[in-house]
């Protein structure tokens, strides 16, 4: 049985000085074999490389593609950042394609992100990846594309930020108006991620589609490298708090170096009094036996112990990086035999 394709989908560009890598990912555009009908929604961010009359030039074969294009903006002296931002940029169809103005589509994206949007009504819609440059990135990469269905709703609180990265999503017209809009409070500004954490926040869901359907491209003119890694680490922070933390009573915070030590400084006071244990493997610090918080305002300062983590006890926040130990940190936390999700969460 073969579906019909009743509604528009809508791809939603957002362009900065683009002009060379816009060629491509129109045509990448005029390629999909997506049988439904197509808009197109472009805004250009105060281009001054010409950017906007390449968009222009493409309005006929994308016409007579079938793909009617809808081109807005604003010439002021600074972008105003915010991806796929709010309704100037986003026409009124039924679902929307984001897609970055450097990176380009597989023929087969839209139809097949449709199709699990049908099924996932209520969920930002994701799929595999292929990095340009090949190689840049690998481990993030390796990360995005490799992570189970479960765990991209489980390492939502990880380093990497959103499970499924932001020009791969596709959603619905109703959930993205549920959402809200994006943040456009310019360079700097995690939008992505904000975007991201409100939709989980009101419960909706996360998809990959396990196909390779966009070439993503790295480099060094990309808004991600304009976001502050702090900025990043306080935004995390906040909503492990509201949604892990908050509601469990005790745990033990796997990591008593640096990345542990900080996430508990981090914390609310009443978090931090949750804190049972910093558990590791580093015998020198085990041999200390206890970590203590001199910050503290408290008297005698707290002093939180520090065990191996075959004798800590969970449920574990994990500030340990994946994929950096040969497998050693893996196979530790698998000999345990836990439930992401439920016994631990990853935070780095």
């Amino acid at each position: 049985m073969s579906l019909v394709y009743s509604h528009t989908s809508s791809i939603v560009i957002p362009v900065h000085n683009a002009s060379c890598w816009l060629d491509e990912c129109l045509q990448g555009i005029v390629d999909q074999d997506y049988t439904g009908s197509m808009e197109l929604s472009v805004y250009d961010d105060a281009s001054t490389d010409g950017s906007r009359a390449i968009v222009e030039g493409w309005r006929e074969r994308l016409e007579r593609r079938g793909v009617s294009m809808v081109i807005s903006g604003h010439d002021s002296a600074q972008p105003r950042g915010g991806k796929c931002t709010n309704a100037r940029c986003v026409c009124v169809c039924v679902s929307d394609v984001c897609v970055s103005d450097d990176d380009v589509m597989m023929p087969q994206r839209i139809h097949l992100q449709y199709e699990a949007c049908l099924f996932n009504s209520t969920s930002l819609i994701g799929c595999q990846v292929r990095r340009d440059p090949e190689g840049s990135t690998e481990r993030y990469t390796r990360w995005i594309n490799n992570i189970s269905q479960d765990q991209l709703s489980t390492q939502v609180y990880t380093s990497h930020g959103p499970t499924v990265i932001m020009p791969t999503w596709f959603c619905s017209r109703h959930w993205f108006q549920r959402v809200g809009t994006f943040d456009e409070g310019g360079k700097g500004v995690p939008e992505d991620l904000l975007w991201f954490y409100e939709s989980v926040g009101q419960g909706g869901g996360v998809v990959r589609v396990d196909q390779c359907l966009l070439v993503y491209r790295y480099h060094q003119q990309a808004a991600t490298h304009s976001v502050l890694e702090e900025t990043i680490w306080n935004l995390r922070v906040a909503f492990l708090q509201e949604r892990v933390i908050n509601q469990w009573e005790s745990f033990t915070i796997w990591n008593a170096g640096k990345q542990g030590r900080k996430l508990y400084r981090c914390l609310s006071s009443s978090n931090q009094k949750k804190v049972r244990a910093f558990c590791d493997v580093d015998e020198n610090k085990i041999k200390k036996g206890f970590y203590t918080y001199e910050e503290s305002k408290e008297r005698p300062k707290p002093q939180i112990p520090v065990l191996h983590y075959r004798d800590a006890s969970p449920p574990y926040i994990i500030c340990v990086k994946l994929d950096m130990t040969g497998g050693v940190f893996e196979e530790n936390l698998k000999s345990l035999h836990l439930e992401e999700g439920v016994d631990y969460y990853h935070f780095n």
